[in-house]
C-alpha cells in the first residue's frame, strides 16, 4: 500500500449525472502526438495510483465540467462528497520576448506556416521552441500549476488527474489549445509569422540588383501547360494529414445540423474522396504510371 494511501484510503466517489466520459474506455487517452505530449507532462508529476484512480474517474464520468478561462483551465470532478471538487489547472504563459524567439524561429521554416493555416500542428514545431531556449508542453514542475478544493493534501490529486485526461482528449481536437494556454492564440501566431515572411519577402525584393522580367501574359499563356524543367526525379509523397478532416475541425460543428453532427455525417464522403483522390494520382496512362 502506497504511504499516502494509508492516511487517505481511496473513497468511492458519488455517481455523477451528465458528466463527461472519456472516449477511451480502455488503453491510451490519446490519439495525437501534440495531445500524447500533454499526457505525459501529467504522468511526470502524479503517483501511479492517483494516476489510475484518475483514468477511471475521466471514463467513469466524474469530470462535470471543464472549460478554458482566462487563467487556464477551470473544472469541476465529483468526488466523494456532495459537493464537486473544483480544479485549476494552469500553465506558466511565455513572455512577449520568448513568443517573438519562437514566431523568429517558426518563420524560418515555409512548412509551419503551411501547416499551421491547415489547421495542422508540425511535430517539428517543438524544435522552434526549443531554438528560443522555451519549451510548448510543460517541461519542468513549475510550468504546471494544479490545485483542487479537496482534502487530499497531494497536488496533483487524483481528480485534477481525471481533469488533465479529459484535456488530453480535447487536445485531440484543438491542438492550439496548447497556444492559448501558453499566451497566444492561433490567430495570433498566424498574425505574426505572415508579417515575418513578408517582412523577409520585402527585404530580399531590396536587394536585387536588377529588376526581374516580365513575361508578357499571352506569351504565358501559350506555354501554360508545359512544364519548365523534366519531371525525372521528381519526388512526391502522398500521406494523410495529421488531423482528420482539418478544415472543418477548424471551423467547428455547424449549430444547425443535428447530432451527430457535420464531421460525423460528411466523415464517409471525405474518406471517399480522398480514396478516389489516390486512385487518381496512381492510375496508369499511356502505360505509365
Amino acid at each position: 500500500m502506497p504511504y499516502d494511501d494509508y492516511y487517505f484510503k481511496p473513497t468511492k466517489p458519488k455517481e455523477a449525472k451528465d458528466g463527461i466520459k472519456a472516449r477511451s474506455q480502455r488503453g491510451s487517452f490519446a490519439k495525437n502526438w501534440w495531445a500524447q505530449r500533454w499526457i505525459a507532462a501529467l504522468e511526470r508529476l502524479v503517483d501511479s495510483g492517483r494516476l489510475t484512480r484518475g483514468r477511471a474517474y475521466a471514463r467513469k464520468g466524474q469530470v462535470l465540467s471543464i472549460e478554458e478561462t482566462k487563467d487556464g483551465i477551470a473544472a469541476k470532478v465529483q468526488g466523494s462528497q456532495r459537493s464537486p471538487y473544483k480544479i485549476k489547472i494552469q500553465i506558466a504563459p511565455l513572455s512577449d520576448a520568448q513568443w517573438d524567439k519562437v514566431i523568429d524561429a517558426l518563420s524560418e521554416q515555409a512548412i509551419f506556416t503551411a501547416q499551421l493555416l491547415a489547421g495542422e500542428m508540425p511535430q517539428e514545431i517543438e524544435s522552434a521552441f526549443e531554438a528560443a531556449k522555451v519549451s510548448l508542453f510543460p517541461a519542468r514542475r513549475d510550468d504546471l500549476k494544479t490545485d483542487c478544493s479537496c482534502p487530499d493534501y497531494a497536488n496533483p490529486c487524483k481528480h485534477v488527474a481525471a481533469a488533465h485526461y479529459i484535456l488530453g482528449e480535447r487536445f485531440d481536437e484543438d491542438p492550439f489549445l496548447i497556444f492559448r494556454l501558453r499566451g497566444r492564440t492561433q490567430e495570433q501566431v498566424m498574425a505574426a509569422l505572415r508579417q515575418r515572411r513578408a517582412g523577409d519577402a520585402e527585404i530580399a525584393e531590396e536587394e536585387k540588383d536588377e529588376p526581374e522580367a516580365v513575361i508578357p501574359l499571352d506569351e504565358q499563356m501559350a506555354h501554360f501547360w508545359e512544364f519548365s524543367a523534366p519531371l525525372k526525379g521528381f519526388s512526391v509523397s502522398i500521406r494523410p494529414p495529421a488531423i482528420e478532416m482539418p478544415l472543418l475541425k477548424r471551423l467547428g460543428e455547424a449549430s444547425f445540423v443535428p447530432a451527430p453532427g457535420l464531421e460525423s455525417l460528411l466523415r464517409g464522403a471525405y474518406q471517399t474522396i480522398s480514396k478516389k483522390a489516390i486512385e487518381a494520382a496512381y492510375q496508369e496512362s499511356d502505360g505509365e504510371k
